[in-house]
């Protein structure tokens, strides 16, 4: 029977947060994009056509890079995490 009294190893070591935070802000990322097209008047061979759009360019191009490698941090440790719950 196993003990309830300790904390599960997938709990404690941040793999939720990664797996949270991580798509959480490639979900930013996207939106950001989808308002740069449809809001902002998209962006041409020379950048975005309005002061929104160039900022809704900079978050995308920063929030969907790192939010990318954040998610695939969280999903690697939770295959890690679920391979070494079998081998127990």
């Amino acid at each position: 029977m196993p003990d309830r009294t300790k904390p599960d190893a997938s709990a404690t070591d941040g793999t939720r947060q990664l797996l949270h935070w991580g798509a959480s802000i490639v979900g930013a990322g996207l939106v950001a994009a989808l308002l740069l097209q449809t809001v902002f008047g998209g962006f041409g061979p020379t950048g975005a056509s309005t002061n929104g759009g160039w900022l809704a360019l900079i978050v995308a191009l920063m929030c969907i890079p790192f939010g990318g490698l954040l998610l695939a941090l969280g999903i690697a440790k939770w295959l890690r995490n679920r391979s070494n719950r079998r081998k127990r």
